[in-house]
């Protein structure tokens, strides 16, 4: 095991930043800290830097506790969202900097800076200052420069987040071809579902100072642990509505969900995704919801259609492909039938 967080908590003021947190990240794997402004994450990476003290738990690196070391004793590299390059050096000044601190030869050094302009794909702009360079092409020197002294663990506070949207597409690809070449522990901060999917092995979803979910992209988006994480990782419809012994009750409709046994006689919120709503233009019997069509949105690769129930008047969103739309007439004011397909469904008094 590369890190380990053990029941690590941190307050500023009367403010919980991190609530007795536990998190176990692997030797060489690339985890993304995802969650909302004030979720905890940039803290729990700063304490895992040693930037800052937690106020009790445990720092490990393999068997080692580091929790009263220095940042410096850490040997992590830390790449901040806006780069922190030095103006006045050069790209391969840069590069070097922490090296020539630690008073490394010179020949150690530009050995090092050169095999790091090659495994960032900069050769040849190493005496250009940072001025002269791109913003994803400041980052990359940012990223260099904390690789430079090999740290143990690599850390990345939102790295991509000062960028425009199709440099930081670039990048995110770039990191984790980047990560695959080197496989050294890395650790980022994101707000971004889309890219902490695309990037990481394994995401932690964060929400005010505690761990809601840890897994793989595609179980945190398929099978959320909390419905929380539901709402934050994009579009979710709501449903209120009773159920007991698999049998929920949403307004005039029935479902059967054996999977949801657990839940016996309770008051529940159904969890539904827009792209996983079926639209019919015939009731297909009680298992559907009647609703009449409000708005339809047809640009871009899918057809959004803004929903009213018949029963209780609530609103659903619902996105459909173009073969899709193209089977059914979708005009404002018709009625159509709704079926739910992959409905999960947590207890009302479940903590949001």
């Amino acid at each position: 095991m590369s890190i380990m967080l053990q029941d690590v908590s941190k307050t500023f003021g009367n403010f919980i930043a991190l609530d007795r947190v536990n998190l176990e990240v692997p030797d060489g794997e690339l985890l993304a800290l995802l969650g909302p402004s004030g979720s905890g994450k940039t803290t729990l990476l700063r304490i895992i830097a040693g930037l800052e003290v937690a106020d009790s738990g445990t720092v490990l690196h393999g068997s080692e506790d580091i929790t009263e070391y220095s940042a410096r004793d850490r040997k992590v590299g830390f790449v901040f969202q806006h780069y922190a390059l030095f103006r006045h050096m050069t790209v391969a000044e840069n590069i070097g900097y922490g090296l020539r601190v630690r008073g490394a030869p010179k020949a150690k050094i530009r050995e090092r800076v050169d095999e790091l302009l090659n495994l960032i794909r900069l050769e040849g702009l190493q005496t250009r200052y940072p001025g002269q360079l791109s913003g994803g092409q400041r980052q990359r020197v940012a990223l260099a420069r904390a690789l430079a002294a090999q740290p143990r663990v690599l850390l990345l506070d939102e790295p991509f987040g000062a960028l425009d949207a199709k440099v930081r597409q670039e990048l995110r690809q770039w990191l984790r071809r980047l990560h695959e070449e080197i496989h050294v522990t890395s650790i980022f901060v994101t707000h971004d579902q889309e890219e902490a999917f695309e990037v990481a092995d394994r995401v932690v979803v964060m929400n005010n100072g505690r761990i809601e979910q840890v897994g793989k992209p595609d179980e945190i988006y398929n099978h959320p642990a909390t419905p929380f994480v539901y709402q934050f990782l994009g579009n979710v419809n709501r449903f209120h509505g009773h159920i007991r012994e698999g049998r929920l009750r949403l307004g005039d409709t029935e479902l059967h969900l054996p999977e949801q046994r657990g839940l016996k006689d309770a008051d529940v919120v159904a969890y539904v995704r827009p792209h996983e709503i079926k639209v019919r233009a015939q009731s297909g019997g009680s298992s559907v919801i009647a609703a009449i069509i409000k708005h339809v949105n047809a640009a871009g690769p899918l057809v959004r259609l803004e929903l009213e129930r018949t029963d209780d008047g609530s609103r659903m969103t619902v996105e459909l492909t173009k073969e899709e739309s193209s089977q059914i007439s979708l005009q404002p004011g018709c009625q159509i039938f709704v079926e739910l397909k992959n409905v999960r469904v947590f207890s009302e008094d479940h903590p949001v």
